[in-house]
């Protein structure tokens, strides 16, 4: 690693972050690197293949009403089991981490999950499917809680947002791409070769994730002990700040999946009548996330994370809005400012976590991504209610609601005081 003059800790710091881990900043990996590249090449692939395999079910929800008589509320549960199942595992792979390591958890991880994903390919029947997707959940756990904190430990602190969103940028990507190709396969092939296809893909990034990948250098393991877990679980939700940060991710993870899992019901419909390998295409409005995740994470480092953060849960707003309108111009750009919202937020948000937890960080990541996945699983699935009530203007109601509150908590943690000098202690 280049042994550059590193700045001091004030300056590295805005007057409304909170301090870095004080840990020695020569052991940090710097932007400009080698080190640095190959982390963000491994990160970006581990973020494809992670929202590639959870989301690549969501355009053919459709797909699986027509196969298997099933309501709309009823076929999201292909994606509500494997999020419950995930944001249940992070709970347990977490503090894992924080025991043997990070690398090796991420890395099994994913293999895992793309093997499971191809047994799901193989299901002859609705509750197999459902077996298989709870697996995968599980599975992609151990990168999902994992990443953050290595990222957090690993990177210099003037660079975090930075590397976070690129790591977020490549969840965005991996989204994108799994939407695109299910949603326009769906036309012309079943969807057995769709999640064979994209498992074989999974397993592909894996293995590049696993070679890319450098060792952690600034781990210290901490005993599995369940005292200390519950002892790190009170610890977090004392501080000021974290909380509030787990209950965003509740909101904004559940309200950006309510809104993928039913649109596609509401283009296939009058009045837009709209193919399925048109609505796959439209999944190109992830690029808006890609790009968002790493120019909102790196604009955070610059500004501070308080004044940015409630201007993107605006956006989401403003972008919803544009949806209830019966003009596809007008749908398509309010979706495009919705998951430029929401990938921008979700990086700055998932970032200051990694920077607010001086102890217990993978416990602490974990949490963020339990409330972030179980807002995907109850949201995404009570939506359909909203939607079979009301249609996609109960479906605003709804996510217009989650939004609303979202921006108040938003607003809420720009007067969340800083840590204080004494409690910086990087403890393992």
């Amino acid at each position: 690693m280049d042994q550059n003059v590193s700045p001091s800790r004030r300056e590295l710091l805005q007057d409304d972050e909170e301090p870095a881990p004080s840990l020695p900043v020569e052991t940090f990996t710097e932007k400009g690197t080698r080190q640095f590249l190959r982390t963000s090449l491994a990160l970006f692939s581990g973020g494809f293949a992670t929202f590639a395999l959870l989301y690549c079910v969501q355009p053919m929800m459709p797909l699986f009403s027509r196969a298997f008589g099933l309501s709309a509320a009823q076929s999201s549960l292909v994606l509500s089991v494997s999020t419950i199942a995930m944001a249940i595992g992070l709970l347990i792979t977490g503090p894992i981490s924080d025991a043997v390591g990070r690398k090796s958890v991420m890395v099994i991880s994913l293999l895992a999950a793309a093997l499971f994903t191809l047994g799901g390919a193989l299901m002859p029947n609705w509750h197999g499917v459902l077996l298989m997707r709870v697996l995968v959940g599980l599975s992609l756990s151990g990168l999902a809680a994992v990443a953050m904190t290595y990222l957090a430990e690993e990177i210099h602190p003037q660079h975090l947002g930075l590397s976070m969103g690129l790591y977020i940028g490549g969840n965005a990507i991996g989204g994108m791409s799994a939407r695109l190709v299910s949603g326009v396969l769906a036309d012309y092939v079943d969807w057995h070769a769709i999640l064979a296809l994209l498992g074989g893909t999974a397993l592909l990034a894996g293995l590049l994730f696993w070679r890319l990948l450098p060792d952690s250098r600034n781990f210290r393991p901490r005993p599995l002990r369940p005292r200390s877990l519950l002892q790190g679980f009170s610890m977090h939700f004392q501080d000021a700040g974290l909380p509030w940060l787990f209950l965003q991710g509740f909101l904004l993870m559940g309200s950006f999946v309510t809104l993928y899992n039913y649109i596609g019901y509401r283009l296939l419909a009058a009045p837009f009548n709209m193919s399925q390998t048109l609505i796959g295409v439209l999944a190109v409005v992830y690029l808006s996330g890609i790009y968002s995740s790493a120019q909102v994470g790196a604009l955070a480092d610059k500004l501070g994370r308080r004044k940015v953060f409630w201007a993107v849960i605006l956006l989401m707003l403003a972008g919803l809005a544009l949806t209830l309108f019966d003009r596809l111009p007008a749908v398509l750009i309010g979706m495009l400012l919705y998951t430029f919202g929401f990938f921008g937020a979700h990086s700055v948000a998932s970032s200051w976590v990694g920077r607010r937890a001086t102890q217990a960080k993978g416990q602490a990541s974990s949490l963020y991504l339990f409330s972030y996945y179980l807002g995907s699983s109850i949201a995404g699935t009570l939506g359909g209610v909203f939607w079979r009530i009301a249609g996609w203007d109960g479906i605003g109601l709804f996510l217009g609601s989650m939004l609303s509150i979202s921006l108040l908590v938003a607003l809420h943690l720009t007067r969340v005081p800083a840590l204080p000098g004494n409690q910086l202690r990087h403890a393992h």
